[in-house]
C-alpha cells in the first residue's frame, strides 16, 4: 500500500514537471513586447557603392537611390554614379545614372530630391536634373559663386530648395569658403537666394515644413529655419557635425550628426534624443514612410543601413 502511493506521487511530480516545460501562450504583455520589436536592419555592403552620400526613397517607383560621390567631395571628376535599390536590399542597378557615361555629366553627387518628374541632384556648384523615371539628364543649373552645394528637398509649389554649406579644401580639411547659402530653385530654374553670409555655420541637411524651410548645420549643432533676412534657431542638438534632415512617419525629426556618429530623433523645438548609435560617418538620410524604414548612407564605409522604425 505504501509502495503504490509513491509511485503514484512520483507520476504526478513527473507529469507537473511536463506541464511545467510546455510552452506558454503568450500574455498580453509579452505580445505587445514582440510587435513593438522591428525587425533587424538590413545591411547593404560589399555592392560596390563608392562613398556613398545620400538616399533617397522613390515612392512612387518604390525604389531606393543611392548617391556615390565616387571620389573626392570637391574634384570635378566625372566619376559619381547613381545606384537604384529595391526595398528588399537588391541592387538594381548600381551605375543607373553614370558620370562615366556619354550623355552624363556627374562629379561628386550629394543630395537628392524628386520634384514632379525630375530628380535633382547637387554636384558641387550645379544642381542636375534627370528624369525620374529613365534617369535621362534634363539640364542643370550652375549656381555662381558656389563651393559645396550639399543638400536639396522639395519646396511647397514646385521647385526645390538647396544648400551651399559653402566649405573649401584647406591645410588640415575643410574650411569656410565665404559662400554658404540656402537658396530656392524654381521649377522654372529660376535660382534665389534666400539666406547668405560667411557667418552661415555650413548649411546642409534641408527639409520643407509647410511653408518655412528648415535646416541642420555641419559646422554648428543648429536646427534652424530661415526668417526674413536671417534665421532663427528652433533647437541645439546633443552633438554637431550635423548632416540630414527627414521627418518621420511619427512626426519626430530625424537628424545625423557625424560628431555623435548617431541619428537623433525629436520635435523641432527638442529635445532630442538618440534614435541609432553607434554609426559612423552617417550622412544624408532618407525616409520610407511607406514601410517605416530609416535609410543611413554610412559616408566613409561604402554601406548603407536599412532601418526598420519601431512602430
Amino acid at each position: 500500500m505504501h509502495e503504490s502511493r509513491t509511485i503514484a506521487i512520483l507520476a504526478g511530480l513527473v507529469v507537473a514537471a511536463a506541464i511545467g516545460c510546455q510552452p506558454q501562450a503568450p500574455t498580453p504583455e509579452t505580445a505587445a513586447e514582440t510587435a513593438a520589436t522591428p525587425p533587424p536592419a538590413i545591411r547593404l555592403a560589399g555592392v560596390g557603392f563608392d562613398t556613398p552620400e545620400s538616399v533617397l526613397h522613390d515612392a512612387e517607383a518604390d525604389v531606393y537611390l543611392v548617391s556615390n560621390i565616387g571620389g573626392s567631395p570637391l574634384d570635378k571628376d566625372d566619376d559619381g554614379f547613381i545606384s537604384r535599390v529595391s526595398p528588399e536590399g537588391e541592387v538594381i542597378a548600381l551605375k543607373w545614372i553614370d558620370g562615366g557615361g556619354e550623355d552624363v555629366v556627374l562629379h561628386a553627387p550629394k543630395g537628392m530630391a524628386i520634384a514632379g518628374d525630375t530628380l535633382y541632384v547637387t554636384d558641387i556648384d550645379v544642381v542636375r536634373m534627370f528624369d525620374r523615371t529613365t534617369g535621362a539628364a534634363k539640364g542643370e543649373v550652375a549656381v555662381e559663386g558656389a563651393t559645396f552645394l550639399n543638400d536639396v528637398a522639395p519646396a511647397p509649389g514646385g521647385g526645390v530648395y538647396v544648400t551651399d554649406s559653402g566649405l573649401k579644401a584647406g591645410a588640415s580639411g575643410f574650411e569656410p569658403s565665404g559662400s554658404a547659402a540656402v537658396y530656392r530653385l524654381g521649377a522654372d530654374g529660376t535660382l534665389n537666394p534666400l539666406l547668405k553670409g560667411a557667418d552661415l555655420p555650413a548649411p546642409n541637411g534641408v527639409a520643407a515644413d509647410g511653408d518655412r524651410v528648415l535646416v541642420v548645420t555641419f559646422g554648428a549643432r543648429e536646427l534652424f529655419t530661415v526668417e526674413g533676412d536671417g534665421r532663427r534657431v528652433l533647437a541645439e542638438l546633443p552633438a554637431g557635425s550635423l548632416d540630414g534632415l527627414e521627418k518621420l512617419p511619427d512626426g519626430r525629426w530625424a537628424v545625423s550628426s557625424w560628431e555623435a556618429q548617431a541619428v537623433y530623433a525629436g520635435p523641432l523645438g527638442g529635445p532630442f534624443e538618440k534614435l541609432l548609435a553607434d554609426v559612423p560617418a552617417p550622412a544624408d538620410i532618407g525616409v520610407d514612410a511607406k514601410r517605416g524604414r530609416l535609410l543611413v548612407p554610412k559616408f566613409t564605409e561604402n554601406e548603407v543601413l536599412i532601418v526598420p522604425l519601431a512602430p
